[in-house]
């Protein structure tokens, strides 16, 4: 059956996005037969290493904040949204300082202020602001008639990102000698992780968008970006009814 190309392509777009939409179906029930192993969290060595430090540790502490945000696929889905749509340097910059401001805010003072808050619900509305991207990357709050600032959203969920790391150290009983250069250490390899993570997605972006596949497959893209963040909100709810 014949169909103009725009919805031909838009067909098989849709297509492509069951398909991998089916695919983060079945990672998400992978993850949960998996358990706590997957859980985004630190563990093993590292977690090991936390609890018997003492006294300021600047370098590994550094590290150990970097390696979080490289291996935090909760962070970087969220960062691939915000910066999906945007060619210019100018741009990502402003963005991804609003969110670096903001989880740098509620990262120190999660842990040095004293801060808690339940770690399932808060990852689950980590979860919800890829949702959010990606409903708005698709057009979503243009179609409904409103348009909130994606400048404030950007600051606001990166307010719940800071406690989402928070509450991966709070977990844990980290030492109080040194603890705030050892949070500050943390913050700064968070922000290294971040800045390495963001140039590979850029990259990779920057590749993708000289190909004429980049408008085929962004709509399906921001569809499977929406279903992985539902997938994570559900996992962490489903974490949050069982414990």
């Amino acid at each position: 059956m014949w169909m103009p190309d725009r919805l031909l392509l838009r067909a098989r777009s849709m297509a492509t996005a069951r398909r991998l939409i089916l695919f983060c179906g079945i990672a998400a029930a992978a993850m949960a037969a998996a358990g706590p192993a997957l859980a985004h969290g630190i563990a093993g060595d590292d977690q090991a290493f936390l609890l018997r430090a003492t006294g300021m540790h600047i370098g590994p502490y550094i590290y150990l904040g970097a390696k979080h945000m490289v291996t935090g696929y909760d962070h970087l889905l969220f960062l691939a949204g915000v910066i999906f749509f945007l060619y210019r340097l100018r741009d990502v910059a402003v963005y991804v300082t609003l969110f670096a401001v903001g989880h740098s805010v509620t990262l120190l003072a999660g842990v040095l202020g004293g801060l808690h808050v339940n770690s399932y619900i808060v990852d689950a509305i980590i979860g919800l602001s890829v949702v959010y991207k990606a409903f708005e990357n698709l057009g979503g709050f243009r179609r409904l008639g409103v348009q909130p600032n994606t400048k404030a959203a950007v600051l606001i969920f990166g307010f719940f990102h800071g406690f989402g790391l928070a509450t991966k150290l709070q977990d844990l009983a980290i030492s109080e000698e040194g603890l705030v250069a050892n949070m500050i250490s943390f913050n700064i390899g968070v922000e290294i992780g971040q800045l390495l993570a963001l140039s590979l997605i850029l990259i990779a972006f920057t590749a993708w968008r000289t190909t004429g596949s980049f408008l085929r497959h962004a709509y399906a893209a921001n569809v499977v970006l929406m279903a992985a963040g539902f997938v994570l909100i559900g996992y962490q709810l489903t974490g949050y009814a069982v414990t």
